[in-house]
C-alpha cells in the first residue's frame, strides 16, 4: 500500500467477528510506533471485554486505549484527548453513533492518519452503522474474512447464539461478547430465529 504523505487520510479495517480486525489494527499501530509516530487509541465505553482501558484481540494482544462514550456527543471527546498524535485509531467503531463519521473527517482534515476498525454487519446480516459511511469516505479499506464455524468456508457474517441456538431477529442489535455469544459464519450457514 502506498501511504498518503501530503495530507490526512482514513483507513477502515472491517469484516466479521473473529476475522482478525483488531489484530490487524494492532499490527498497524506497532508499525506506526516503530516509525516514530505518536499514536492515540480509542475504544467505546461499552466494550469492556479486555478491561476498561484496553483494546485487545482474541489472540491475546493488547494496547492501552482511552475510553469514549459512544453516544452522539461522545466521539467529539476524541479531539479533547489528542496531543498532536499523527495516528488516531478507533476500535469497535460499529458501537459509536453516526457522529463518528464527522469526527473522522475532521481528524483526517487535520492531517492525521485515522484508522477505524469494526464489524460492518449486525448479527442480522444488515449494515452496522456507521461502518458503511466510514467505508465510503476512506482512502483505504480492508475487509477481512473469518472461517465459518459450521462448514469451514470463508465467513462474512456474525452469528449470535443464545443458549447455543441462533438469536431471534428481534433481539437487540448490540450485545457485547466473544466466543460465548458469537460464531463467524458464511452466508449459507448464518441463521436467524423468527418464531
Amino acid at each position: 500500500m502506498h501511504e498518503i504523505t501530503q495530507s490526512g487520510f482514513v483507513e477502515v479495517i472491517t469484516g466479521s467477528m473473529f476475522s482478525g480486525k483488531t489484530e490487524e489494527l494492532l499490527r498497524r499501530l506497532r508499525r506506526a510506533r516503530i516509525a516514530g509516530q505518536d499514536v492515540a487509541v480509542f475504544t467505546p465505553a461499552l466494550d469492556d471485554r479486555y478491561g476498561t482501558t484496553k483494546i485487545g484481540s482474541h489472540a491475546g494482544r493488547e494496547w492501552e486505549a482511552t475510553v469514549i462514550e459512544p453516544d452522539d456527543e461522545g466521539p467529539w471527546d476524541i479531539t479533547d484527548h489528542l496531543n498532536g498524535e499523527e495516528v488516531v485509531a478507533i476500535d469497535e467503531a460499529n458501537f459509536f453513533s453516526e457522529t463518528l463519521v464527522d469526527v473522522v473527517e475532521a481528524l483526517a482534515a487535520d492531517d492525521r492518519r485515522v484508522i477505524a476498525c469494526g464489524t460492518d454487519q449486525t448479527f442480522r446480516g444488515e449494515p452496522f452503522h456507521p461502518l458503511p459511511e466510514l467505508v465510503a469516505l476512506a482512502e483505504y479499506v480492508d475487509k477481512l474474512q473469518a472461517i465459518c464455524a459450521q462448514c469451514g468456508e470463508p465467513a462474512t457474517r456474525n452469528q449470535r447464539l443464545v443458549d447455543g441456538e441462533p438469536a431471534h431477529v428481534d433481539d437487540p442489535t448490540i450485545v457485547v461478547g466473544a466466543e460465548e455469544r458469537y460464531e463467524a459464519r458464511c452466508r449459507n450457514c448464518h441463521e436467524l430465529r423468527r418464531d
